[in-house]
């Protein structure tokens, strides 16, 4: 993907790896705005990222965690190894506490949730080339309750289910599709429903979790065991 090169002097080089095009094309869209960020690379594969790191090293790397041919985890901890002055952005739908423990402890340096804004990409990759650590707020609330030592606590919205489950058996499935990357058209075509059939579904889903994103779906999701980790 071409990115205009920016003639400012103090320019951040990033490289992305992430099999998500979309999310490629977001952050090219929003890099491409930001004359003192360049992104000099975009791959979508674990080996790719590793064979990615036989060069010179970038001021950012942004990985993703769920890569086709293997856990981003692990080109954080090569990353960290062969590029000790990069600074590592984890950027995912993954939420859970387990991973984002064991990419802190793997060398990361700041943990984001794909559901950010543009501008808010481009402050926090200034803000972590700037010596940071930039923590989603979903993400910053599980670590906090972990040292606070109610990490156990349920949710608001679990502790309001009942004996019977909390989504339809339609709801879970949509949901299901949504956390397998699924866009709304493609769910309406391997259901059988329109895309606004979908949409109504996604809003009671985001209704009965108390959420107002995909990210905070799938996080609040597994948190009350409705998805599997």
């Amino acid at each position: 993907m071409p990115v205009p090169v920016p003639t400012n002097n103090e320019i951040i080089r990033v490289a992305l790896v992430d099999d998500d095009v979309g999310f490629q094309a977001a952050v090219v869209g929003a890099l491409t705005t930001a004359d003192d960020i360049h992104l000099v690379s975009v791959c979508g594969t674990l080996a790719a990222g590793i064979k990615l790191l036989d060069g010179e090293a970038v001021d950012i790397l942004i990985v993703d965690l769920g890569l086709p041919d293997g856990s981003g985890i692990n080109l954080v901890q090569k990353a960290n190894s062969c590029w000790p002055q990069c600074n590592i952005m984890v950027s995912t739908t993954f939420a859970d506490e387990v991973n984002v423990m064991k990419c802190l402890e793997s060398g990361a340096t700041g943990y984001l949730l794909k559901d950010s804004s543009q501008q808010n990409l481009i402050n926090e990759l200034r803000h972590l080339h700037a010596g940071g650590s930039p923590i989603s707020p979903l993400i910053a609330r599980r670590l906090l309750s972990r040292f606070h030592g109610d990490q156990n606590a349920p949710s608001k919205a679990a502790t309001e289910i009942d004996d019977q489950p909390l989504l339809s058996a339609r709801e879970q499935e949509v949901l299901e599709l949504i956390t397998k990357g699924f866009t709304a058209n493609e769910i309406a075509k391997l259901l059988s429903v329109s895309h606004h059939t979908v949409l109504t579904f996604v809003r009671r889903i985001y209704a009965k979790l108390k959420v107002n994103s995909k990210t905070e779906a799938i996080y609040e999701a597994r948190l009350q065991g409705i998805l599997d980790n």
